[in-house]
């Protein structure tokens, strides 16, 4: 049992590892998938002044 309990914790640490790697070295390799969708957006603003 106590085998079981510490490969599930190496797999969450390994897990975890390569999330963080995943979040830093992602946008080297896949811009694309970090790039935040470009769109303009125009509003009219009405200020109310008295």
């Amino acid at each position: 049992m106590w085998r079981l309990i510490k490969v599930i914790f190496f797999l969450a640490v390994l897990a975890g590892a390569a999330l963080i790697a995943y979040a830093y070295v992602g946008p080297f390799f896949f811009e694309d998938d970090f790039a935040p969708p470009v769109r303009t957006v125009t509003e009219p603003v009405v200020l109310e002044t008295e």
